[in-house]
């Protein structure tokens, strides 16, 4: 398994001063917003993606 993934900037003010978060894996905290947030993967769609013939995206 890698290393986990950093976040590139703040999901509440866009700022890029983060470090990793006390409260354990997934966690950052912003040093501009002084905001906390844990990132997490919750899995894959069942279904995906399907194409359409118009160019749009359909789920």
């Amino acid at each position: 398994m890698s290393e986990r993934a950093a976040p590139f900037y703040c999901p509440y003010c866009g700022d890029e001063d983060l470090r990793p978060g006390e409260q354990g894996h997934g966690c950052w905290e912003c040093a501009a917003c002084n905001r906390a947030f844990r990132l997490a993967f919750l899995g894959l769609l069942a279904r995906g993606l399907q194409h359409t013939g118009a160019g749009g995206d359909e789920t």
